[in-house]
């Protein structure tokens, strides 16, 4: 695979929750960090996504934000 997108992460999927139309994957990139993801159910059931899968979670973001107490 081929993509623009620099921030790519491996994990592996510990959660998949679907909703009616959207569903929450949730990723493992280790140290104890979760990344979520909510995309469509065609989405995860076209990748063929569960729970205990290997995955690369790709981040292509116009905007970061960072925010402190």
């Amino acid at each position: 695979m081929r993509i623009s997108a620099r921030n790519q992460i491996k994990g592996k999927i510990v959660d998949l929750k679907k909703g009616a139309t959207t569903a929450h994957v949730r990723v493992d990139i280790g140290g104890g960090q979760i990344v979520t993801s909510a995309i469509t159910n065609e989405a995860v059931d076209e990748l063929g996504l569960k729970v205990g899968g290997a995955v690369t979670v790709v981040v292509k973001a116009s905007d970061v934000m960072i925010a402190v107490d």
